[in-house]
């Protein structure tokens, strides 16, 4: 019998970046809530925990450096799960961290562009004809709120971002005749491992800028992301939603 309070029972979801961090949080969330997951990391050794512990989620090696891993990840996972109804672009490296625009190289550039952006387009694309044979097929791409008001020494990070907010319209428009929604989330700086790094200073300057002055943690994400891919969000597209407690505002 279907369990009413589970909004995305039996829903079969793919996850990038879903390793450790945000990512690992969306895993743990839609298990919880009843769909069926894979999910992909170049961290091999966390992933293969995370399965293991969840015993519902299948793990897959996955380098959006890779136009193959993408197509292989895309296709291991549709295989496990029997299709794909959803997918959650949540994959993204840094690297620019603390370098002003001026002390950045081309090859850092180019390195978080290939993951941030150029990967979030090639799994879109790898991924649209199971979406669309889904019927109700839906993308959520986790962008960042640092691209809406401009966080300093952080340029080719909020770059990518910027990026993925504006790829979020583009890809809405043209995947929607196939019944497929394309939304985003914005997440303010959230206390995971790969914002260990980050100074105190701009933790606190979050912290007191924010409408709601707490720390901001994964399960403050979850919701979100879980509503755009349910069937209350069939109607919605081309979104972008800041979360993070008021810092943003639209």
């Amino acid at each position: 019998m279907r369990d009413a309070s589970k909004t995305l029972e039996g829903r079969r979801v793919i996850v990038t970046g879903g390793a450790r961090g945000l990512g690992a949080a969306f895993v743990r969330a839609l298990v919880d809530q009843g769909a069926r997951v894979a999910f992909g990391d170049v961290l091999h050794d966390e992933g293969e925990a995370l399965a293991r512990d969840l015993h519902d989620a299948h793990f897959f090696a996955l380098d959006l450096n890779d136009p193959q891993s993408i197509d292989e990840f895309v296709e291991q996972s549709a295989h496990a799960l029997g299709g794909i109804d959803a997918l959650i672009n949540n994959a993204a490296i840094t690297h620019s961290g603390g370098k002003s625009a001026d002390e950045l190289t081309p090859q850092t550039w180019d390195a978080v562009m290939n993951v941030n952006v150029r990967g979030t387009w090639l799994m879109s694309v790898a991924c649209l004809p199971h979406l669309k044979a889904s019927g109700r097929g839906a993308i959520v791409n986790i962008a960042s709120d640092t691209a809406l008001w401009g966080a300093p020494k952080l340029l080719a990070y909020v770059a990518s971002k910027g990026a993925v907010i504006a790829m979020t319209r583009s890809l809405a428009r043209e995947f929607g005749a196939g019944n497929v929604t394309v939304n985003a989330i914005a997440p303010g700086l959230t206390e995971v491992e790969a914002t260990a790094y980050v100074p105190p200073e701009r933790h606190e300057y979050y912290l007191k800028g924010r409408a709601l002055t707490r720390a901001q943690v994964p399960d403050d994400v979850n919701g979100p992301v879980l509503f755009l891919l349910s069937d209350a969000a069939r109607f919605v597209t081309g979104q972008l939603l800041p979360v993070n407690g008021g810092f943003v505002m639209n």
